[in-house]
């Protein structure tokens, strides 16, 4: 691994560089109104530590550390490996921070271009991610924007946008709001942490979040299927493939991603169960219930998981093919179907683990 370069930068420096973009692995934006609640009540509080009306200067107030973050090179642009929850998050309240002050004599126009600013290209949001600029243009705009059927990102995004309208001080003057803008771009600060190559990015990406504590299993698994195919184009397909069914599981319950693999994984490749005695260790069918991204890194081979171009079919077909059939029979444990009856029997009378064992155990490898 090359050198680490770390550098302390203001919210205003960080984001007035190259636009950032996100890596084939990262995760999907998550943030609840939880933690929104939690930056924002941060934030306001350490201001109003050192700020009182009729102050200025923002050298005498306090600075607030919003942690690190970390990037790699992508060529003229930058891809953030870890800190991009918080990132998106700073960005909405940019937008939000800037229509509060669309009435004030004292306007910014600097926070903007922290936001959406020129490029020899056109102009460029400086979080750069395609699949979101659509919903991010219309929140800049001020514009009503429809999420459904868009990602996990997109709908978070808008209905994290609608919490702050609620979660902002809403007893903040022109004056305060005014220094409040300047000391957020100036007094907040991060560490950002540079790896100099997409390997050395992907390591440190795994080091931070294998141990699922930063990252869901589901996510895990994601970032590790996705490094597998070294074609990029074929890699994209398979990363929207991934977000279609993650889409549409969400659609369902928070649980229904991690139950899906659990239930496909098991049926089609757990060969073992623990044995019913003392001491008896967990196999295939524990394992890939507690930790199924670690059971299939772990038994890829075995899986026929060896090519890229098997990782490659693995999303594109078996995924894909086990994904509908699994909605499918969601479908049908809630509305009565003809030749799928005995599902919605076991669903009401509250049988668990029916999908694992439900005859469609189709080989597609």
């Amino acid at each position: 691994m090359q050198d680490i370069q770390g550098d302390d930068k203001t919210l205003e420096v960080l984001l007035s560089g190259s636009a950032f973009g996100i890596d084939y692995y990262q995760r999907e934006y998550r943030w609840k109104r939880k933690q929104v609640q939690e930056l924002v009540d941060d934030l306001y509080g350490q201001f109003l530590q050192t700020w009182s009306p009729g102050t200025t200067q923002l050298e005498n107030q306090s600075n607030y550390f919003l942690g690190s973050i970390v990037i790699s090179k992508a060529g003229d642009g930058r891809n953030i490996i870890d800190g991009q929850q918080r990132i998106t998050t700073l960005t909405l309240l940019l937008i939000y921070l800037n229509h509060l002050q669309k009435d004030s004599n004292k306007r910014i126009q600097k926070i903007e271009s922290l936001v959406f600013d020129e490029d020899p290209g056109g102009p460029k949001f400086k979080l750069n991610i395609p699949e979101r600029n659509d919903c991010m243009k219309a929140l800049l705009h001020g514009e009503n924007y429809n999420p459904e059927g868009k990602s996990i990102s997109v709908r978070n995004l808008v209905e994290r946008y609608a919490d702050l309208s609620e979660i902002f001080p809403e007893d903040m003057a022109d004056d305060a709001l005014h220094m409040f803008i300047w000391w957020i771009m100036r007094n907040v600060k991060l560490i950002e942490i540079t790896a100099q190559d997409d390997g050395d990015a992907y390591t440190i990406f795994e080091t931070m979040n294998d141990r699922g504590l930063s990252l869901t299993p589901t996510e895990m698994l994601r970032g590790y299927l996705l490094a597998k195919i070294t074609d990029s184009k074929k890699r994209l397909q398979a990363d929207e493939q991934i977000k279609s069914c993650l889409t549409r599981f969400a659609e369902h319950d928070h649980s229904t991603e991690a139950d899906f693999f659990k239930a496909w994984l098991r049926s089609q490749y757990a060969r073992k169960i623990r044995e019913r005695k003392k001491k008896a260790r967990n196999e295939d069918f524990e394992l890939i219930g507690t930790e199924y991204h670690r059971w299939v890194r772990s038994n890829a081979s075995s899986m026929g998981l060896r090519t890229s171009d098997d990782f490659y079919q693995f999303v594109m077909t078996d995924m894909r093919f086990f994904a509908e059939r699994y909605l499918h029979l969601l479908k049908a444990s809630k509305t009565r179907e003809e030749g799928l009856e005995s599902v919605k029997y076991n669903a009401d009378a509250g049988f668990t683990l029916q999908t694992p064992y439900h005859p469609v155990r189709r080989q597609c490898r």
